[in-house]
């Protein structure tokens, strides 16, 4: 069986749903990939509050298994915590560089992230341009807003208005998995 492991935050654990296991975007990617009757098992490496940095510490534990398809969801705590766009991106590449090194014949996607654009003059365009980078460089299958048609609609985020409701990850996963399912042999 082959293995999709989606490597995130909060948005890919599925902070603040009752049951995460069920209804986070990697749990409704399982049930798209059952439905077809795809031979892949998904892992879900998603810790709530985690950083690029974070991320990049903790990679080597989970390359440490077979690996065919990596899903990489990270970098929106970094700007919320001032983080410049620029080391985002540093350690971004240095996690797609460990997943390439240690399993060279991987698959890999990045979810590309939006922010305000009213925040400090450029600092906005850099983080959203640094996906599409990425993404470019390093020959990676690209979703360009992970959070589109679900960020800013209330019904669709829990209270705390930055993570979605159960409803709000159907969504996320439909956009998703076109992008991931032209991975999927």
């Amino acid at each position: 069986m082959n293995t999709i492991l989606f490597f995130g935050d909060s948005l890919t654990a599925g902070y603040g749903l009752g049951d995460a296991g069920n209804e986070s975007y990697p749990a409704l990617i399982q049930q798209k990939i059952k439905k077809e009757n795809l031979n892949y098992r998904i892992v879900n490496a998603g810790i709530s509050g985690d950083t690029t940095a974070g991320g990049l510490n903790r990679i080597d534990y989970w390359l440490s298994q077979p690996v065919d398809i990596f899903i990489l969801e990270l970098g929106i705590n970094d700007i919320m915590r001032g983080i410049p766009p620029q080391r985002t991106a540093e350690n971004l590449q240095a996690i797609i560089s460990k997943v390439k090194t240690k399993h060279p014949q991987v698959k890999m996607a990045l979810m590309g992230m939006e922010i305000p654009l009213l925040m400090q003059a450029g600092f906005a365009d850099q983080f959203i341009a640094m996906y599409r980078q990425l993404a470019a460089a390093n020959q990676m299958a690209f979703v360009p807003f992970f959070l589109k048609d679900v960020a800013g609609i209330r019904r669709l985020n829990i209270p705390d208005r930055i993570h979605p409701t159960a409803e709000g990850y159907k969504i996320i996963a439909d956009n998703v998995w076109p992008v991931l399912r032209g991975l999927l042999v």
